[in-house]
């Protein structure tokens, strides 16, 4: 594939190597010649030798050939009839060491910091243009094996405007500890034991066509070793103090020390799970602690599903699940309203969505599951991961739809995807959104909101709802992105387009996604070239744990210093072809040194006891 003026520019460096025949006496310009993104496979495979090859910048000063040649042929001394030995471009010293990136087709990560005071750049190519820029922007950013690594073009820093941090709404949480539930013939918050009626899950059930059965059971800290299928969700239990109230504003009663687990299977005994699945021993399937999972010392109350044959792969049968699931979960927030009225909270915390005006202006975009069939979510409940008074982002057609800081960390999603659950976001994820708490509490930037965007199943689908994203962040003039997605395949392409609707309209774009050795991106473009990869697996791949590969807060900050990076205009570093996690634990090491502030890494699946069917995998 021929080059582009620009491309040729950014690869100077690079071997020169033709991408098709070419005649004697042809003057040589970038359309000639192929793109050096691709050279390693190309290595790799036998059909390239750049031994002795000249650089871009040293032939596209009016080099001619010699000698008619075929394509993929290197540019040597012998076979042009001049070449400038001084027309190379000066190479910059990196910022930061690229994460290996899985042949040829994924994006990982490259964070890199600036040394703290001022980061200095001098230009003098004729211009000499000196710039100065605050090292709390020093951040990092990595480009992907198949796409050009393109710089931001550095600007002046404009003039300080004076800071003044603004409240734009704030919210409540009001906490009750739970230390004791007991299922039995009543719901009711008796000090801090929590009541179930076991035969409100027969109910739920009997409201559900498609639900066969719904029983509970509980999982106690003193005995975690315990079977369970596959889990579909995992979910606060809370509830608005006022039913008048939206998410996001007024006050939320929540429950600690309990979480509702959701876990289904067909009558059959199939798994309510697509590319994989979390059935088993759960204190072996399910790393602790994560944003999504449950935390060590938690009590479950565990909700089985068994559904109709064959539904488990369409999205009536999960949708009635959590429907079921829903009418248990309703009664007990009932119950807090009645049962809590009068009793004072063991903690209270009060949640600000914050505006920093004068900083860089930034939105977060969330792919969600969208293609149909088990790949659904509910957006905007009435009561916190509830379903009453919620959409399905499948029948909104995907579209966009923008959500303030505090909805989000207000359960606004309601999460119904039946993905790998290494990489699944679960409801309890956006209660905990990781990225959004260390951007929303980040004085370097203003936070101007959370865009929700669902991913179709066909490709037509895909670039609709793309070129939506790409008009809604335009209109907000903001200065940056993120754009996160769980899971991957099938809506990396749509994620990739999200990051090319964003990136061509001059807006800086940071992406995260699980990609390591498995998950690698199916599709790539030119914007995709500053990535984290959620990976956390010590082999790189889906192992099935649950919540494994999902985005922490240790990527939350990866991601905020590449975008500060980013949107500096600091150089961008292509990253090698294969994962190498050394590289982020380096990357992490510079981001340490130039804050001040320890990074807490999360532990991988080798911190668990190991399971049977990991034990078959590794062997």
């Amino acid at each position: 594939m021929s080059i582009t003026a620009e491309t040729a520019k950014q690869h100077a460096n690079d071997p020169a190597v033709l991408c098709c025949r070419a005649e004697e006496g042809t003057v040589l310009e970038p359309a000639n010649f192929e793109d050096p993104a691709i050279f390693p496979d190309l290595i790799d495979s036998g059909l390239l030798n750049i031994d002795g090859a000249l650089k871009l910048g040293q032939v596209l000063n009016g080099s001619k050939l010699t000698k008619t040649v075929d394509s993929l042929t290197p540019i040597t001394a012998d076979i042009v009839d001049k070449y400038d030995a001084d027309e190379v471009a000066e190479e910059e010293a990196p910022v930061a060491e690229a994460e290996e990136a899985p042949a040829a087709v994924a994006a990982p990560v490259a964070p890199a910091v600036a040394a703290a005071g001022t980061i200095k750049l001098h230009i003098g190519e004729g211009k000499n243009i000196d710039i100065e820029l605050p090292a709390g922007l020093g951040g990092g950013v990595v480009a992907p094996a198949q796409a050009v690594a393109t710089a931001a073009p550095a600007v002046a820093a404009a003039p300080v405007e004076e800071h003044t941090e603004t409240v734009l709404r704030e919210m409540t949480r009001k906490h009750y500890k739970i230390n004791k539930v007991v299922l039995g013939d009543e719901t009711k918050i008796e000090g801090d034991t929590l009541y179930v009626r076991k035969s409100a899950a027969t109910e739920g059930a009997a409201e559900q066509k498609l639900v066969q059965s719904l029983e509970l059971s509980l999982i106690t800290p003193d005995n975690y070793h315990v079977y369970t299928e596959t889990v579909m969700d995992i979910q606060p239990i809370a509830t608005k103090e006022d039913s008048d109230m939206g998410l996001g504003e007024g006050v939320t009663k929540v429950l600690d020390g309990v979480v509702m687990v959701v876990t289904g299977v067909t009558e059959e005994g199939v798994q309510v799970g697509e590319f994989g699945s979390s059935e088993g021993y759960i204190d072996e399937n399910m790393m602790w602690g994560r944003p999504g999972a449950v935390d060590k010392g938690e009590i479950m109350i565990v909700a089985h599903a068994v559904i109709d044959n064959l539904k488990n792969m369409e999205r009536p049968g999960p949708i009635a699940v959590h429907t079921a699931v829903d009418h248990v979960v309703s009664e007990i927030r009932e119950a807090m309203k009645r049962d809590l009225k009068d009793v004072t909270p063991s903690e209270e915390q009060t949640l600000k969505q914050t505006r920093h005006p004068g900083k860089k202006k930034v939105v977060i975009v969330k792919e969600i599951m969208g293609q149909g069939a088990m790949h659904d979510n509910f957006l905007f409940p009435n009561d916190p991961v509830g379903v009453l008074g919620a959409k399905p982002n499948v029948d909104l057609g995907n579209v966009p739809v923008m959500a303030n800081p505090l909805e989000v960390l207000d359960g606004c999603i309601h999460a119904l995807t039946c993905i790998g659950p290494a990489s699944k976001e679960m409801s309890r994820h956006y209660w905990r959104e990781p990225l959004v708490v260390e951007a929303v509490h980040d004085e370097d930037i203003d936070v101007v909101g959370v865009i929700f965007v669902g991913s179709p199943q066909a490709n037509s689908d895909k670039f609709y709802v793309s070129r939506r994203l790409g008009q809604m962040v335009e209109s907000m003039g903001v200065d940056g992105a993120f754009v996160t997605t769980e899971g991957f395949g099938n809506n990396h392409v749509d994620f990739t387009s999200h990051i090319e609707q964003i990136g061509k309209r001059g807006i800086p774009v940071v992406g995260f996604s699980f990609c390591a050795v498995q998950g690698a991106l199916v599709t790539g473009n030119k914007y995709c070239d500053a990535m984290v990869d959620n990976n956390k697996s010590m082999s790189g791949i889906e192992n099935e744990v649950l919540a494994c590969n999902t985005l922490c807060t240790e990527d939350a900050i990866r991601g905020l210093a590449m975008l500060k990076a980013k949107m500096a205009g600091e150089e961008i570093k292509a990253p090698e072809r294969s994962y190498n996690v050394n590289v982020k634990n380096n990357n992490v090491e510079l981001i340490e040194k130039a804050t001040g502030n320890k990074i807490d890494l999360v532990e991988n699946e080798q911190s668990l006891p190991i399971s049977e069917k990991r034990k078959e995998k590794y062997d």
